[in-house]
C-alpha cells in the first residue's frame, strides 16, 4: 500500500490578496481556477516546483487559522527571494530550530501560517 502526496486546502476571503500573497511575494504560479459560475466562490490551484496548494472561497473548505510546513533544499535562498520582493505584510526572519532545521515562517493574509523549512522527512 502507497499513499500518495499531500494537497492542503487554504480557505481564502479575497482574490486579489490571495494572489498578491501567493504569486507576487511566495512565487507561486496559478495552475488553474474554478468557478460553479460568475459571482460564486473561488477555488484554484497554486504551485512552485513539487509543492501545490488549494486556495477556495467556499465554506467549509479548511478553516482560517491552518498551519503547514512545506520543505525546501535552499531556505537560505527562499528566504533572500521573500526579502527581496519587500511585501508591505511581511519581512519574516530565517530561524534556526532547537531540533536542528531553518524555518521561515509566513502567514496569509487570512490567518493561516505557512512554515518553509530545510528539515529533511525520514
Amino acid at each position: 500500500m502507497k499513499f500518495a502526496k499531500t494537497t492542503p486546502i487554504l480557505r481564502i476571503f479575497d482574490e486579489a490578496k490571495a494572489l498578491e500573497f501567493c504569486v507576487q511575494f511566495l512565487g507561486f504560479q496559478v495552475d488553474w481556477d474554478h468557478r460553479f459560475e460568475p459571482g460564486l466562490p473561488l477555488y484554484l490551484q497554486v504551485s512552485r516546483d513539487g509543492c501545490l496548494l488549494h486556495l477556495s472561497e467556499h465554506h467549509g473548505d479548511g478553516c482560517p487559522g491552518a498551519a503547514m510546513r512545506i520543505e525546501t533544499d535552499d531556505i537560505e535562498g527562499f528566504h533572500a527571494e521573500l526579502i527581496a520582493r519587500q511585501y508591505g505584510y511581511a519581512r519574516p526572519g530565517l530561524e534556526e530550530t532547537p531540533w536542528g532545521s531553518k524555518d521561515v515562517t509566513v502567514n496569509d493574509p487570512f490567518g493561516n501560517r505557512l512554515t518553509f523549512t530545510n528539515a529533511i522527512s525520514t
